[in-house]
């Protein structure tokens, strides 16, 4: 089997993850729309947004590919076809699908809209696939999160090779079978497969006896109390290798409900990971393995798992909240004046003498703050409080706008 460059994928829940992710590497960037995303309370792309994000991806060469992918009614199917419609109109690269209905009505109705299917679709074997392909004309399958690796491997050997695979590397995991879950829809009538989840799983929960109405039981996982359904989350940043070995195509990031800082930390090691293994070789991308994962943690997370590709993962229980070992405290707007002073806007707290870094795409540059001034006084200061405020302060060689400033966290868990 040839070694073919596989594409790093990444979440956009708006705009501004969505420069973020390009700035940092991304091959391509996926988002939802205003209407039929499994992501309702995400940024997501109304038709302005959506022309102006797709220039963007083209203008870098990367892709745009738009999640319409929640399951529609019989009512509902002629608004999914105006909506895939417009997205081509907008010159999106392909759509994301998770409705069979839907994604044959597209082929149909939208026939110049390439198609990838769901991971919702839990398209675990060849057979599965083909007969999608055969209804669909999909161009590619992300593949259900429950695969091992050697799976896929044996899944792709069986595939047409015009048919790409695609699979989640990183961030958050769901309890339920390939997403498809009824927690949210039953115990709060929002439903996780209309786009409206409200994450049951992370709650915390007790235990009621029959007899003994309003009395809670707790049962302890640790003292921070019991998460029974709290999944961790995916890492594979270690493993790049062996998902090329097994024919894996785009390598997939969680994340439309994440910050522009996670966008930017998690695809940045990424791309490092994927160079490395690309351009310098698998031994050269081991040895940076241990620095990679320390690169990840510094965003938030629960524990991280591989998930299901070796074997069965840790049963679900106590990934309660999320910690993380840096945070963002602000953005650079410009690059280095000829007093050699950058303007950066302030997004959390820092102080001069305080150990920061600076976050490029060539990867991250530490330095200690020496000095900053109020860029609209020029008064030096110590620190400044006022999340906005915009700043003058020397940063490393190579520092420029659109960079992201960060330091350690003065509280490393985050509920």
């Amino acid at each position: 089997m040839s070694m073919q460059r596989m594409e790093l994928l990444a979440p956009a829940g708006g705009m501004e993850q969505l420069k973020a992710a390009l700035r940092f590497g991304a091959d391509a960037v996926y988002g939802g729309l205003s209407r039929h995303s499994l992501r309702a309370f995400a940024g997501n792309f109304d038709a302005a947004a959506l022309r102006e994000a797709v220039d963007l991806c083209h203008a870098q060469g990367a892709r745009f590919y738009a999640a319409i992918n929640a399951l529609a009614t019989d009512g509902e199917l002629a608004d999914f076809v105006d909506t895939a419609r417009g997205a081509l109109k907008a010159g999106v690269d392909a759509a994301i699908v998770a409705d069979v209905g839907v994604a044959a009505e597209l082929r149909r109705q939208v026939p110049g809209l390439a198609l990838h299917l769901s991971t919702q679709l839990s398209v675990c074997n060849a057979s599965a696939a083909e007969a999608l392909r055969a209804v669909t004309g999909a161009a590619r399958v992300v593949l259900a999160r429950e695969l091992r690796l050697e799976g896929i491997a044996a899944l792709r050997r069986a595939l047409s090779p015009d048919m790409a695979l695609e699979a989640f590397v990183h961030g958050a995991m769901c309890v339920a079978y390939s997403g498809r879950c009824l927690l949210s829809a039953a115990l709060t009538g929002r439903s996780a497969n209309r786009g409206a989840c409200a994450q049951p799983c992370r709650w915390r929960y007790h235990l009621t006896e029959e007899k003994r109405p309003g009395e809670y039981l707790p049962v302890y996982e640790d003292e921070r109390g019991t998460y029974l359904y709290s999944a961790g989350d995916l890492c594979m940043i270690g493993h790049l290798d062996r998902l090329r070995d097994a024919g894996v195509a785009s390598l997939k990031i969680e994340g439309r409900m994440k910050t522009a800082y996670y966008v930017a930390t998690v695809v940045s090691a990424y791309r490092r990971a994927l160079d490395l293994l690309e351009l310098e070789g698998a031994e050269a991308y081991r040895r940076a393995v241990p620095e990679l994962l320390a690169e990840v943690r510094k965003a938030s997370h629960r524990t991280l798992t591989t998930g299901f590709y070796f074997g069965p993962p840790e049963p679900p229980g106590g990934a309660e909240g999320f910690t993380q070992s840096m945070e963002y405290v602000g953005d650079v707007l410009s690059g280095p004046s000829e007093a050699g002073e950058c303007l950066v806007r302030l997004k959390n707290r820092f102080y001069v003498g305080d150990a920061l870094e600076v976050l490029t795409p060539a990867g991250p540059r530490a330095f200690t703050v020496s000095r900053m001034t109020l860029a609209e006084t020029g008064e030096a200061v110590q620190t400044a409080s006022v999340a906005g405020t915009l700043l003058r302060m020397p940063l490393p060689a190579g520092a420029d706008a659109g960079d992201l400033l960060r330091g350690p966290c003065r509280n490393h868990r985050s509920g």
